[in-house]
């Protein structure tokens, strides 16, 4: 149960972040709203809570956690070029929303695998 509500709130962060990204291209005016400041902090905030009871629930912090470390710190990296991405335009938005591709798909990867060096 748990692990499909993270899974929900994955796709609904990622859902999340793309559409405003296109938003922010096409019509900036509605990103003010209420609404689009407030919902992704919400969603964003469920998928963190589900993840930390997913952790308890599976017990990985008693074994090999590094994968979890690995995820984390791809987590940060994700969230501070999304913050470039929403607040700069040109190659710089680019270059930061491609690095916030790179990083959620790394975290995805390393979620199935539990391997942190999986390209080796």
């Amino acid at each position: 149960m748990i692990k499909m509500l993270h899974l929900t709130f994955v796709l609904l962060s990622i859902f999340s972040f793309v559409g405003r990204v296109i938003l922010s291209e096409t019509h900036p005016v509605i990103l003010k709203q209420k609404l689009f400041k407030i919902t992704p902090h919400i969603i964003d905030t469920l998928l963190l809570l589900s993840g930390i009871a997913l952790v308890f629930q599976g017990g990985w912090l008693s074994a090999n956690y590094g994968w979890i470390i690995a995820k984390l710190t791809a987590l940060f990296g994700y969230i501070g070029l999304g913050v470039v991405v929403m607040h700069n335009r040109g190659t710089v938005r680019w270059l930061a929303f491609i690095g916030a591709m790179v990083c959620f798909v790394y975290i995805g990867i390393v979620a199935v695998t539990k391997n942190v060096l999986f390209f080796l």
